[in-house]
């Protein structure tokens, strides 16, 4: 499903970090099915204000840290389980390794899938330092940037100082290299947006890395996202 050479002939901008917006991932038959069919079973509202930084949206594990499954596999559409089982694939990891030039065939991985509502926003932050690569795909058919939930690239910890802002459309993807000067956000989604903001964010990590997500042996309550 994923057009894996789209993410093999993209080249990484250098400035303020290393990232790269990566594009037309998929065919309009799939971009359609994608979208129509976008999770909205066994989401956990993640929410907390006033700390290093501000965040609320929803989130489904797709595939758990360093594992070879899906997560609640019988609730996604076809599309959907052939997207993860793409994430899962050599190739997939093949390709993030050519774009990024750090090997991440052996990494631990996981991927979650977001709704952020009205409302909701991810505050300016860099990843946890044991984050290596982050790669986020969009789901929305249509969307206007006045509506918020873009990604922001960042010059600064200062979320008025926007080098890029990517638009979380269908097709679209963003991928970024976690550093010391990887400072982005989700801008805050307007409280007049008619959908959800919607995307899927893979992550590969250092070894013996823990999910913060999902920390294991901690029983998360779950919910069907209305929205």
């Amino acid at each position: 499903m994923i057009d894996f050479s789209k993410i093999r002939e993209c080249s990484m901008k250098m400035q303020p970090f290393r990232w790269a917006e990566i594009s037309d991932l998929y065919s309009k038959a799939d971009c359609a099915a994608l979208s129509k069919t976008y999770p909205h079973d066994h989401f956990r509202t993640v929410e907390a204000y006033g700390g290093e930084k501000d965040y609320r949206y929803d989130a489904r594990s797709l595939i758990p840290m360093g594992e070879q499954t899906i997560s609640h596999a019988e609730s996604l559409s076809p599309y959907w389980y052939q997207l993860a089982q793409d994430l899962l694939s050599a190739e997939y990891r093949i390709a993030m390794s050519s774009i990024t030039g750090i090997d991440l065939t052996s990494l631990p991985m996981e991927a979650h899938v977001y709704h952020y509502g009205p409302g909701a926003l991810l505050g300016p932050h860099r990843d946890l330092p044991e984050k290596i690569v982050t790669h986020v795909f969009y789901f929305n058919d249509k969307w206007h940037p006045m509506d918020g939930g873009c990604l922001a690239i960042l010059n600064s910890s200062d979320a008025k100082d926007v080098a890029a802002l990517v638009n979380p459309t269908i097709g679209n993807s963003a991928t970024f290299v976690r550093s010391d000067t990887s400072w982005h956000e989700v801008t805050r989604v307007s409280e007049l947006a008619t959908q959800s903001r919607r995307s899927v964010t893979v992550t590969f990590y250092q070894p013996g890395s823990i999910s913060s997500m999902w920390p294991p042996g901690v029983d998360m309550e779950l919910h069907d996202y209305q929205g």
